[in-house]
């Protein structure tokens, strides 16, 4: 019998609150593995827009749960002071492969693969009562707690105008996403094989509800999420993919190179090659300010409903 962390000792190691919380229960069976469960319900606030009509347990949720089980395992070595963010510096070989509902269990399991300076590698994956939901491969790092040091710049060219190619009721009207998931507000750019899509990120969002009061950030996970549904609007736009879904498949690798913040404006570039198959395969990354916080090559199916 390993160590049982009820949510009160999960709460006291992990910074994470309502909504972005997602263990209920965890065991540390070793230094080096942990087993966690996510029980799933319909009041979860997450279902409410992914999908309408078709809930599933967002992928990217499924890999924030095994970054914080993990987070769980290996925090004290990481950050034995407790002053220190830690984060998800790199997240590799995804793949999902089951959905998860209402009414499921989720099982999360993680084993660390290596330890070096200031970083731990592990190898997670969710499970729940028909197989594999999901597998991932992640790296936690720490960095300091920093804040935004100047005001954003305002009205540039990505910035909202007259004859953007999509704005949110016409990104409605396309997509399956409704509140609380649906992570960007406009298209300011499709040419050709490219997009840009912009999110407007704001402290009132739920995702930040339960951050520390001195130290919000947008989760890598949720980023993830943003591109993907860059990606997926264009797609769902053209003719030929009318009244379709777009499922997250798999990705290859994305990594985190710095903090986003309430008040950022995220521009968010994804490039995506004609696909031969339902499959697409592209490359993303969110820029601040004109600079690369994120990058991503991700992998979707675009299916009937």
């Amino acid at each position: 019998m390993g160590k049982l962390l009820t949510v009160k000792e999960i709460k006291q190691i992990l910074p994470q609150r309502y909504p972005m919380l997602m263990l209920d229960r965890a065991e540390v069976e070793s230094p080096d593995r942990a087993v966690g469960v996510k029980n799933l319900t319909m009041n979860e606030l997450f279902f409410q827009g992914h999908f309408p009509n078709h809930p599933i347990m967002p992928g990217v949720l499924q890999v924030e749960a095994i970054k914080q089980l993990a987070e769980l395992l290996v925090r004290n070595e990481l950050d034995p002071a407790g002053q220190l963010d830690v984060y998800l510096r790199l997240v590799e070989k995804v793949k999902f492969r089951k959905p998860n509902e209402p009414g499921d269990r989720a099982r999360i399991e993680v084993e660390v693969r290596e330890r070096r300076d200031g970083e731990a590698v592990l190898a997670g994956k969710v499970s729940n009562q028909r197989g594999v939901t999901c597998e991932a491969v992640v790296t936690l790092a720490v960095r300091p707690r920093t804040m935004p040091t100047a005001m954003p710049q305002l009205y540039g060219e990505h910035d909202k105008a007259e004859g953007i190619p999509l704005d949110i009721s016409g990104l409605m009207k396309v997509m399956p996403h409704r509140y609380p998931f649906l992570f960007i507000d406009y298209l300011s750019v499709v040419d050709g094989d490219k997009v840009v899509a912009v999110k407007n990120l704001s402290i009132n969002e739920e995702l930040f509800a339960g951050c520390p009061d001195d130290y919000a950030v947008l989760p890598e996970s949720i980023q993830c999420e943003i591109i993907a549904q860059s990606g997926c609007a264009c797609v769902l736009s053209r003719p030929e993919n009318q009244g379709k879904l777009g499922f997250f498949m798999s990705i290859d690798r994305a990594e985190s190179f710095a903090p986003i913040y309430p008040g950022d404006q995220l521009v968010c570039e994804i490039v995506l090659p004609p696909a031969k198959s339902r499959f697409g395969k592209g490359t993303g990354r969110i820029l601040v300010e004109g600079r690369v916080v994120f990058e991503i090559t991700l992998m979707f199916a675009i299916v009937d409903p």
